[in-house]
């Protein structure tokens, strides 16, 4: 089972997408409102570089957005 951690905020719609893609194939993940979490807001921007969301971490490969054939090859989805 992979370590998964998602930073999102409220208001990103690619954060929602990540998150209905990742319940719809049954990866359980951990998430972090980055809106109102600043200690998880500075581990984000510590990881990417930057405040833009989603910031997806998949056992430390870490994906900035929502790009659905880059999560499913982290996943391992076919």
């Amino acid at each position: 089972m992979k370590n998964v951690t998602i930073y999102s905020t409220p208001t990103c719609h690619f954060c929602a997408d990540a998150k209905k893609y990742m319940k719809d194939h049954n990866v359980a993940f951990t998430e972090h409102d980055v809106a109102h979490d600043l200690e998880q807001r500075k581990i984000m921007v510590d990881k990417s570089g930057q405040l833009g969301v989603p910031v997806i971490d998949v056992d430390g490969k870490v994906m900035v957005g929502f790009e659905e054939s880059e999560l499913a090859d982290a996943l391992g989805i076919k």
